[in-house]
């Protein structure tokens, strides 16, 4: 009897001791620094790196810390694992480089990573479109390392940027020069566009969802999202947006030459761009004069001049007084300013629904005719014309 509760007490042991042994952490880092970027995140934003297991499930075990400054630096110090393997959230308010601005709310970013060899590790929009479709691969057999290659190669065919061989994109770093962190400047500007936030994290997750099991963009409608966003980009301002903001914290950088990749999905991408100025039947006073319905009007007739102003793009309405004349009223001006009275040029000064109470009036009272002239996104030649009849 003794003897039976001497070998159950220790054969239970052996068995904890592998089950404690299996559970060891195998993988140790002294430090692993980084920078999370959209444009970098901003001091005080958040960083947790999740320990995952042999099947790339995280274990519950997470390492904390802040962003450190307002290049979105970080650091990670002595963290032990079960395996290389690692998840990296970053959460936080960013600068923008389109708008020149630090956003008015938080995004999420995320980076998969093989840590063996790796003591710098990126979080930015290429890492972060790249895990849904990584944990795909690797759970239908692919390696990590073959995963990440293949959903690398993937998303830049998305943005039409044909590279055999680039940097991994945690080791990325959009304020050092080099091609391989132009294209990561590139792809975060034209997912950006003239998006908020809230629409920049819908975008990053629609795409991640269709791209998850095939690695290809199906869906036109995200596509063409992509290019509305880029389309009308001035980018020697957005250029220099970039260098102000790193001049500011006082870091001497070249930016990487990413208009060349701006240029080349433009070109390349066979997206449709969708995001064009539209001009409503009605408006608030009445009749819009704008659309594409309507264009008998009556003398001093109460009318509405009304567009509906894509985010980024820009509507100017040139209508020469000779015979016929439209005249507003002041106090009624919702996102259009006269600039250049008495010549009547209506220039919009906001995006959404803009609006303007107009009156039609001749000269004399007599009929007349009026030619309206369009020019959308800063053209220096009329996109459209509308002849409007004045009875």
């Amino acid at each position: 009897m003794i003897n039976k509760i001497i070998l159950t007490f220790l054969v239970t042991t052996f068995l904890f001791a592998c089950k404690k042994n299996e559970d060891a952490p195998i993988f140790t880092k002294h430090k692993i620094s980084g920078v999370s970027q959209k444009g970098p995140l901003l001091n005080g934003s958040s960083l947790t790196a999740y320990e995952l297991d042999e099947n790339f499930a995280q274990t519950g075990k997470s390492f904390n810390t802040q962003i450190i400054d307002n290049l979105g630096s970080f650091e990670l110090n002595n963290i032990s694992l079960l395996t290389y393997y690692a998840k990296l959230r970053a959460d936080g308010f960013y600068f923008n480089e389109v708008k020149n601005a630090n956003s008015l709310s938080s995004i999420s970013l995320y980076a998969m990573s093989d840590l063996s060899d790796k003591s710098i590790v990126n979080v930015n929009l290429l890492s972060t479109l790249e895990v849904s479709r990584v944990e795909y691969l690797i759970s239908n057999g692919s390696t990590f390392t073959n995963a990440k290659h293949q959903a690398q190669q993937e998303i830049l065919n998305m943005f039409c940027i044909h590279k055999s061989t680039i940097t991994e994109s945690e080791l990325l770093n959009i304020s050092v020069d080099g091609d391989d962190n132009a294209v990561l400047l590139a792809i975060s500007l034209i997912l950006q566009g003239f998006r908020t936030e809230a629409v920049l994290s819908q975008l990053l997750g629609d795409i991640s969802t269709d791209i998850r099991t095939d690695g290809i963009l199906n869906s036109a409608i995200l596509g063409s999202a992509l290019i509305n966003g880029v389309k009308l980009f001035d980018t020697t301002q957005i250029r220099g947006n970039i260098e102000n903001k790193y001049s500011s914290l006082g870091i001497t950088t070249v930016i990487p030459h990413f208009e060349k990749y701006i240029k080349q999905f433009l070109d390349s991408c066979n997206y449709t761009f969708t995001n064009y100025v539209t001009f409503p039947d009605n408006g608030l006073y009445g009749i819009n004069v704008l659309n594409a319905k309507d264009s008998i009007f009556t003398i001093g007739g109460n009318y509405s001049l009304c567009a509906n102003v894509p985010e980024g793009t820009s509507i100017k309405i040139y209508a020469p007084e000779d015979t016929t004349a439209i005249a507003y009223e002041t106090s009624s001006v919702d996102g259009w300013v006269d600039i250049s009275p008495p010549w009547r040029t209506f220039l919009s000064t906001k995006s959404g629904l803009i609006d303007l109470h107009v009156y039609t009036i001749t000269q004399s009272g007599n009929p007349g005719i009026l030619t309206l002239y369009f020019y959308e996104n800063n053209s220096t030649t009329s996109t459209r014309t509308k002849t409007i009849y004045i009875q």
